[in-house]
């Protein structure tokens, strides 16, 4: 049973008011002073190997497709060893070799299963080369076509390429389930307790293209979730569901969204519903009749909505809170609607902020005027999340790295973040009391292991892992 979400008295935790959450964050003013000490004093390198190491609590806005890294991908699909996956072609145009000078869209590197593959014109078949074959040159533009790391990239080349390229992959559930499982290695490896992935039952594939029922589907991902290397990882996983706010039939996905979450309580929690809202057919208030018939029949379903990325002023935040919105992803243009900010101040809703997706798709170019140190000290509940991390070749380290860089962040608003993304998850109130009691657990001893002697020494053994963004961004490569 999941902790009902819709009132709008509900607090951060569980029953808790605010005052009293803010009463339990353990705020020592002897440690602040350390922090600042700390975090004027280190290095670059020391700073982020600090942020790797510091307990992060949850990620709670992620896609499970877009959490998974471009080489993950490459390696599942043609590892010998993972047995059952189908094989993959991608198209390379004309005898297999790419004109890696050429801007895109000349090769548009689609990925597809092998029975689509053997089903295409036979004319068509030399345009596409087994995925497992592709040269160092092609692999290099291969996993560069899933990810935004080159000049004019943005929000338009990420909403209308990437995924329609992976679509095959994406439905396949041996590769799915077995990178779901490298992906809580990673996070738990850089101190993330809880993920709350936007993923779907509803698009698993066999390798002949046959669709697995959903049910089957929830069964598969549980497996995966009941697996001796998953368990040992300490990270707690729920599901949410997205649907496309945009397609024709979107009121009929919410409905049978609500349906299975209902039938699979306690693993999968939520909905969610996202989409390019400059597209104009998605619009929060065009879904308020069914959220409203829905909720006289299901009781406790979370509901978390994109709302508010986009550019210029709306009222999409106050619209999709209407819908029953407990938590709101991104809310970037939340600053240009006043009545609704001071609304959100000091209250239940929770803005899951995404620096570094913000950032690469251009709703905040420049992330010195990001909106977030605006609503954290305004008394609006956020946390930090990685969106898609897999195509920025982020880590969750990354947005806190940009974070405390950016807005000086104190500890105190530090340990307010981590804990909020757990009291604000969809998760039964005994699942969240124990994750966050471990949370302020884990936060108290990395506390004294900084406080005591020198800083620098308590950090000696840990080993940060950097992906592309650190590098472009900041300069940073580890190990």
């Amino acid at each position: 049973m999941v902790t009902p979400i819709f009132s709008r008295s509900r607090s951060w935790c569980a029953g808790l008011g605010l005052a009293a959450m803010l009463a339990a964050l353990p705020l020592r003013a002897d440690f602040e002073a350390r922090w600042q000490e700390i975090r004027a004093g280190a290095s670059a390198r020391e700073l982020y190997t600090l942020l790797y190491a510091l307990p992060k609590g949850g990620d709670i806005h992620n896609h499970l497709p877009g959490s998974y890294f471009p080489e993950q991908w490459l390696r599942a699909a043609t590892d010998p060893a993972l047995k059952g996956r189908a094989d993959y072609y991608t198209r390379v145009r004309g005898g297999g070799t790419f004109n890696l000078a050429a801007p895109e869209p000349v090769y548009p590197l689609e990925t597809i299963r092998a029975a689509a593959w053997r089903a295409l014109p036979e004319a068509s078949r030399a345009d596409w080369k087994p995925l497992g074959e592709l040269t160092a040159a092609e692999r290099a533009a291969w996993i560069s076509q899933y990810q935004i790391d080159r000049p004019g990239e943005g929000r338009y080349t990420f909403f209308a390429a990437p995924r329609q390229r992976l679509t095959h992959l994406g439905q396949d559930p041996v590769v799915m389930t077995e990178l779901l499982v490298e992906t809580m290695k990673l996070y738990g490896a850089e101190g993330v307790r809880y993920l709350e992935l936007q993923a779907s039952p509803f698009t698993l594939h066999t390798p002949e293209g046959k669709p697995i029922p959903e049910d089957e589907a929830a069964a598969i991902y549980e497996a995966a979730l009941q697996r001796p290397d998953a368990k040992a990882t300490g990270v707690e996983v729920r599901f949410q569901i997205t649907g496309n706010r945009y397609i024709a039939d979107a009121e009929a996905q919410v409905v049978r969204i609500f349906k299975f979450l209902d039938r699979h309580r306690g693993r999968w929690v939520g909905i969610n519903l996202a989409g390019i809202e400059e597209r104009g057919t998605g619009y929060p208030s065009r879904f308020l009749s069914t959220f409203r018939d829905l909720r006289r029949t299901y009781a406790d379903i979370g509901i978390s909505i994109h709302a508010g990325e986009m550019d210029g002023p709306n009222t999409h935040v106050r619209d999709t809170l209407l819908l029953g919105a407990s938590r709101i992803g991104h809310a970037v243009t939340l600053i240009k609607d006043p009545d609704t900010l001071l609304q959100m101040r000091h209250r239940s809703w929770l803005v899951e902020i995404n620096l570094i997706s913000n950032h690469l798709l251009e709703y905040t170019p420049d992330l010195a005027v990001h909106p977030f140190p605006e609503y954290l000290r305004l008394g609006i509940p956020v946390c930090l999340n990685t969106d898609d991390r897999g195509w920025w070749h982020s880590t969750m380290t990354d947005e806190y790295y940009v974070a405390v860089t950016r807005y000086r962040l104190a500890w105190s608003e530090l340990r307010q973040i981590g804990r909020a993304s757990l009291a604000h998850a969809f998760l039964d109130p005994a699942t969240k009391a124990r994750l966050i009691a471990a949370h302020d657990a884990e936060l108290d001893a990395f506390e004294r292991k900084l406080a005591a002697g020198n800083w620098r020494d308590a950090l000696a053994t840990v080993k940060p892992v950097t992906f592309g963004y650190a590098a472009r961004q900041f300069g940073l490569t580890f190990p």
